[in-house]
């Protein structure tokens, strides 16, 4: 594509001119004009080296752009595209030299006054530091402030000398020849024409490349062409990540998904965990209910713990599922963070992207054993964990406790409060008393412990021994016989109709002491031995055979002897 301001033809050479004579046609017909960089031509790029950009501009020669300009924007560019262009000078290499900005460098005062006018970008050189600021050659000496040059300290304006810049005049007093120059406001547009541009490239679902650009507790800003991302903490992996600093840093290139456009807040969401397989869709293959894991505690909170079964699954342990043992206060008390734990799963549900995972179910029920390790009648130590108004929990076991009732605990006197005997913490015999597998109760007696004279009796008597003992009371073919003070015994009874000769008083004949009656029986018995046997009545006094003695349940049985 032709320019009429800068001609691509040249005259035909006669054979005797000289090749000095033709470079030195060739040269005057390609330089530029002062007007030339004002106006811009359509360029294709033909070749693109590490550095630079070539492309066909109509002339003899090839034109050049740099090709960081293009990576810093995040533009990708390839031969055949075709770009605006204008024409800045020739380099020693005799390539022209482009730009993408529509500039000019003015060789006279009037085309100051029009740049000024139009507020138009112009080209300049810096030529050195001075006080306050730098010396830029516009065609004309011109002061260019140091705020305005865009540079963050004297180092970067010092790199600045000898460099061919973009400029914007902000001053201009002809009768002075005073010249000021902002730098600064034409990069900050060119910044915001480029980030315009790449919000309008960026799609969500794409990935990009970026270099982490800063760090935040929340996330960090990546640059991906000219316009930051934010990747929240959250989304930088699938495993648990405590700070972003832990797993990136500063300058370090990545590849995320846009996850999100905001273009009205301008606000672009990346993600890197995206790009890789999540890990929860092959959750419901891997682990099943009532399989033992291993993992890492992650974190305790106060209704559990959170363990890593693997990067980016975590499975939850309730308090309620970490021991067998009275309720943990708080989780705590149990784990720590990175403590390794084995447990059961007690539920998957991918969807939810929630596992169950039980610690007391991995150390086994201990009440599965029970009826073997405390069997009804044994007699077991165990320290008292806590007191209600009804009685005494003990612990037996780890996971097993049973309760002391408030009317086992003494037989000598009655007891309102276990608190009046019993402290948390004291170590305390008790007797089995019963047990109840399927609700878990076990109920246990201190009294039964305390030797009683039933006790003593049962001791010294053996089965088969014959023993003297009033009827206390007779019913139902049954009588309960007093063998001593505190000790009963029951007898069947067999009903006699008593004879003629009993008398009312007789019947209410009531004994003061056992030793007078059995004295009494035995000198009647010597008197009258001929007489009829007296039927059996309640204030008696009979001989009785020991039928049966039960320790454990202080049971006597008795029969006539």
């Amino acid at each position: 594509m032709s320019n009429p301001s800068i001609p691509d033809s040249q005259p035909t050479a006669e054979p005797d001119e000289s090749f000095g004579e033709l470079l030195s046609q060739f040269e005057q017909s390609h330089s530029r004009k002062p007007e030339d960089g004002s106006r811009q031509i359509e360029g294709t790029v033909i070749a693109v080296s590490a550095e630079s950009v070539f492309l066909d501009i109509g002339f003899k020669s090839e034109g050049i752009l740099p090709l960081a300009a293009f990576q810093s924007a995040g533009e990708e560019v390839k031969p055949g595209d075709k770009l605006v262009v204008s024409v800045k000078g020739r380099d020693p290499d005799g390539y022209y030299e482009l730009s993408r900005f529509k500039t000019a460098l003015p060789r006279d005062w009037s085309a100051l006054e029009r740049a000024f006018a139009d507020k138009s970008t112009i080209m300049g050189t810096v030529t050195g530091v001075i006080k306050g600021g730098l010396s830029v050659d516009v065609g004309v000496r011109a002061f260019m402030p140091g705020s305005r040059s865009g540079a963050r300290d004297a180092a970067e304006m010092e790199k600045l000398v000898g460099q061919e810049i973009r400029c914007r005049i902000i001053k201009l007093d002809v009768t002075d020849e005073d010249v000021v120059v902002d730098r600064r406001a034409v990069t900050e547009e060119e910044e915001r024409s480029g980030k315009e541009r790449r919000y309008s490239e960026v799609k969500e679902g794409e990935t990009v490349h970026g270099t982490v650009r800063s760090l935040t507790d929340y996330g960090a800003f990546v640059d991906i062409g000219g316009v930051d991302g934010l990747l929240h903490v959250g989304d930088i992996a699938w495993s648990r990540v405590a700070k972003p600093a832990d797993v990136l840093s500063v300058g370090q290139e990545i590849e995320a998904r846009v996850l999100k456009i905001d273009p009205e807040k301008r606000r672009i969401s990346l993600g890197m965990k995206q790009i890789q397989p999540d890990p929860w869709h092959s959750v419901a293959e891997k682990y099943k209910t009532g399989e033992r894991v291993r993992g890492a505690v992650t974190r305790v909170v106060d209704f559990g713990a959170f363990v890593e079964l693997e990067p980016g699954v975590e499975g939850l342990i309730h308090i309620s599922e970490m021991s067998w043992a009275k309720k943990a206060r708080q989780a705590s008390d149990v784990v720590k963070p990175g403590e390794t734990v084995e447990a059961v799963v007690l539920a998957v549900s991918p969807s939810d992207r929630r596992i169950s995972l039980g610690l007391k179910q991995a150390l086994g029920d201990p009440w599965a054993e029970v009826t073997q390790k405390f069997g009804v009648g044994s007699v077991i130590e165990g320290p008292v964990t806590s007191l209600t108004n009804f009685g005494a929990f003990v612990q037996l076991s780890e996971g097993v406790e049973g309760m002391i009732h408030v009317s086992e605990i003494s037989a000598e006197k009655r007891i309102t409060h276990p608190q009046e005997v019993l402290k948390v913490g004291q170590l305390v015999k008790t007797q089995v008393l019963a047990i109840d597998k399927e609700r878990r109760l076990l109920r246990l007696g201190m009294k039964q412990l305390v030797p009683t004279s039933l006790d003593e009796y049962i001791a010294e008597h053996k089965e088969g021994d014959v023993v003297t003992g009033r009827l206390i009371e007779v019913s139902d073919g049954r009588a309960r016989v007093e063998l001593g003070e505190g000790i009963q015994g029951t007898c069947p009874i067999v009903a006699e109709r008593p004879g003629k000769e009993e008398t009312r008083a007789e019947a209410k004949t009531d004994l003061s002491a056992l030793s007078s009656m059995l004295k009494a029986r035995w000198k009647g018995g010597a008197a009258g031995g001929a007489s009829k046997p007296e039927a059996i009545r309640a204030g008696q006094i009979r001989s009785f055979r020991i039928a049966k003695l039960d320790a454990v349940a202080k049971k006597i049985e008795l029969e006539l002897a």
